[in-house]
Formats: C-alpha cells, structure tokens, sequence
C-alpha cells in the first residue's frame, strides 16, 4: 500500500472512535496552546524591547564606566583593599566604586574614536517652586535633558532631536499642571527656581582643614550651616509620556550645563566633587562599538553597547519564556503518554482486524505505518486545536493586555507568527509520531493466525 492510501485509512480508523480520538488530541491542545502562547509572548517582548532600544539608544553609543562592578550587580565589599581616592557611591544601597574623574573624561574626549563625551551627573535638589512667588514648595525629581531622546510633545517649543536645551531652560512633565492647578499652555514661558543645599556633613577633612588653617574658627562656623542656592528656570516645553522611552517624563528636565553647576555646588568640599560614575559618548563613522569598547578595555575603562543592552533584555525575555514554555512542555510529555495508552488500546481492540490484514497480504512494515499515521493524526488534530485556541485567545486578549502594560497602541505584547505555528505543528507531529512507535510496533510484530483468533 502507498502512503496516501495508509494515511486515508489511518484518517477513518480514528473517526470510528471519534471521543477517544478528540480527548487524546485535547491533551496534545493542552501543550500546543501553552507553547504557542509562550512563542508569541517571546516574540512580542522581544520585538518591544528591539522598538525600546532602537528609539532611546543610538547604536553608536557607549556608556562607559570605571569599575566593573557598575556593569553588572553591584557586589559588598569583600576583602581588604587599598585606598582610592577616587572611590564613592555609585548609588543608594551600592559600595564604593572607582568613579571616573576630570582626567578620565579629558582623556575620553582625546580618544579619536570617540566624539560627545558627556559625564552623567547625579544630583538631588532640597525643593523648587513655580512662578515668582516661593510661597508654596514642591518636590519633584530633576534629570539631565537628552537631546537624542525625544518626548512626546504637549506644548511649548517642540525641541528637535541632537539640540541641547540652554543653561535657564527647563521640560516639565504634563502631570505637574495638574498638581499646580492650571493648564499645560499656561506654564510655558513660567518661572522655575530649583534650591538646592550643600550639607556640611558631607565635607571631606581636607576641606575642613583647609578652611581652619585659613578662615579659623568663624570660617568653619559657616562651614558648618547648610547653604542653600537658587537656580531659575524658564519652562519651554511641556512633554507626556512616551511609552517606547527610557526618559523619566515624570521628572523636570535641565541642560547638562545647568545640571553640572548643580553637582559642583552640591559637591563642592567632599570626596565626590568632580567624580562622575559614568559617561557616555558616541563612535565616530568608521568604528564599531564592540571594537571602541575592546579598546577602551585597555584603557581599564569599561563600556556597554546599545547590542550588550538588548541582550541583556532578550536574556531575561528567554528565561521568562522558557519559564511558560516549561509547562507546555510538561502538558505535552503527559499527552505522549496518554497518546501510547491510546494507539495500545487501539492494538488490543483492534487484533482481529490486524490478523485479516496481514492474511489479506498486508505487510508488517505497513501495519506499523498504519498506526504511525494514525499518532501523527491525533499530533495533528491536537496542534491545530491548541494553536488556534492560542491565536484566536492571544489576538481577542492583546489590546487589553496591552492597556494594562501601558504598551502604547502600536505594540502587542502576543505577536503570532505563521512560521513559528507552523513549525510547531511539524513538531507536535513528530513528538506524536515517536510516541505512537512502540504500539505501532507492537501491531506490526502479531502473528496473522493467533490474531485472526482472536475475538
């Protein structure tokens, strides 16, 4: 017998036992449709993810550090080690790090590879307020300006990719007009005063000396108040969130100038004055930013490309889909045996008609195609079942989810795709195929006259 006419055959044994034949595909449905959902999630994450780095990160870019320790978790402190001064906290809850310094970010601008050297300055600020009456205080977090990363635009003067915004010019977020009482329009061109203080706890002993040795007693008396200083604004922009930015559109936004005169002030006396844990730059035509980052390697400086970003991001996307995946996996090795219960069964029911076969002429390899044919069937009918579930489920369920996640109206987080369906299906097909061999086997192996006798 040719294939096809097996696979016909194979085709009406199954639906002489149409309940039987359903519940062992619904099984394989059960995997299909965990695995199918788990391929679509894996897909759409990583799809947002690649729209995420793509609009915040120009692939040119390098952020770069001098301590290991920045890139990856920061570790405690472990051994002894020799003083650095120019050592300092990385960030709340992080150890001391090796923190780059003038030096490092003259030498990075030196570097003919390398072009828009920019130090990322941290900084808190004690209060601001709004207007040219300080009667009421407010808190708000304030961040350098990204001149490559755009907002989206409410009202105001709409800034334009690559220009920096001036040393008195400020982005405020929708949100505040809220809080304030009045309309986005209304605060364009409104004055904003940023204080911020200089802690005397913070100072380092060679200022405290310094000071001593030359202003004496009164000169560390006046140390030792906390001062605060105040920096006007012009607000020129009013921006929303965008949901494929990395920029905090819930905090104010300044120059990189203004914010550098913040975090000398604030500094001004300490360990951390003019100490930066990181930088950023960008390659010029002709480098690579894996190449860049070899070199600076050299330098004991260590940097992170926009590609190091992504697959950081793809590898926690892989785990969390493997993690699904896992348990369409275990559904599908539950089915695999419900698959040999059944073609057994199949067998045994089924031994009389195999001994007439075989007496007719069939061959044995034939039998055993027969039933092979038959799982192959049930994979089938299960993956169809499974997948579509999937999609229908997945696609009904994407705008909702994507609301929920605050994804933005372009993207879904389930994202089908037909060759990865398909190549599914050729799987769950394969998988029923090898389930189905031994009691395939089994039928091939019966003798013609002990299975003609029996009832």
């Amino acid at each position: 017998m040719n294939s096809l006419d097996i696979l016909r055959r194979a085709g009406k044994s199954l639906r002489q036992a149409k309940i039987r034949t359903l519940l062992t595909s619904l099984a394989i449905g059960v995997g299909a449709f965990t695995l199918m959902l788990s391929l679509a999630a894996g897909q759409g994450a990583r799809d947002y993810a690649d729209k995420l780095i793509s609009s915040n990160v120009d692939p040119s870019s390098l952020f770069i550090v001098k301590d290991k320790a920045i890139n990856g978790i920061p570790q405690p402190q472990s051994d002894l080690r020799e003083y650095n001064p120019d050592t300092g906290s990385a960030g709340v809850g992080a150890p001391n790090v090796t923190l780059l310094n003038n030096d490092d970010i003259a030498k990075l601008q030196a570097k003919p590879y390398l072009k828009n050297v920019r130090p990322i300055y941290q900084f808190t600020t004690s209060y601001l307020t709004f207007g040219a009456r300080d009667d009421k205080k407010y808190t708000a977090d304030v961040n350098v300006y990204n001149p490559d990363v755009l907002s989206e635009h409410v009202t105001g003067m709409k800034m334009v990719r690559g220009k920096d915004l001036a040393a008195n010019e400020a982005v405020i977020p929708e949100s505040f007009a809220k809080t304030l009482g009045t309309t986005s329009d209304k605060l364009i061109g409104q004055q904003l005063s940023i204080y911020i203080s200089r802690d005397p706890s913070a100072l380092s002993q060679d200022k405290i000396q310094s000071v001593l040795a030359t202003e004496g007693i009164a000169g560390l008396a006046k140390l030792s108040q906390t001062q605060i200083k105040k920096l006007d604004f012009t607000i020129k922009e009013v921006v929303k969130p965008s949901n494929l930015s990395f920029t905090n559109t819930a905090s104010i936004q300044i120059s990189l100038s203004a914010a550098k005169g913040i975090v000398d002030y604030s500094s001004e006396g300490t360990s951390n004055y003019q100490k930066y844990f990181a930088a950023t730059a960008q390659v010029k035509d002709g480098t690579l930013p894996k190449d860049a980052k070899s070199k600076l390697q050299s330098d004991n400086l260590y940097a992170q490309t926009a590609d190091d970003l992504q697959g950081f991001l793809f590898t926690i996307v892989n785990v969390l889909q493997g993690i699904v995946g896992g348990f369409g996996v275990i559904a599908l090795i539950a089915s695999i045996f419900g698959i040999v219960n059944t073609q057994y069964i199949s067998v045994l029911e089924r031994t009389s008609q195999i001994g007439l076969m075989r007496a007719l002429g069939m061959r044995g390899k034939d039998v055993s195609r027969l039933f092979r044919y038959e799982a192959a069937w049930i994979g089938f009918l299960g993956g169809v079942i499974g997948i579509a579930a999937a999609w229908i489920l997945g696609t009904a369920l994407n705008p909702w989810i994507t609301k929920q996640l605050d994804l933005g109206a372009s993207n879904s987080l389930l994202e089908f795709k037909w060759l990865q369906a398909l190549g599914l299906l050729a799987v769950l097909i394969l998988v029923a195929v090898i389930a189905g061999y031994f009691p395939s086997r089994k039928a091939a192996r019966l003798d013609p006259i002990e299975a003609l006798r029996t009832e």
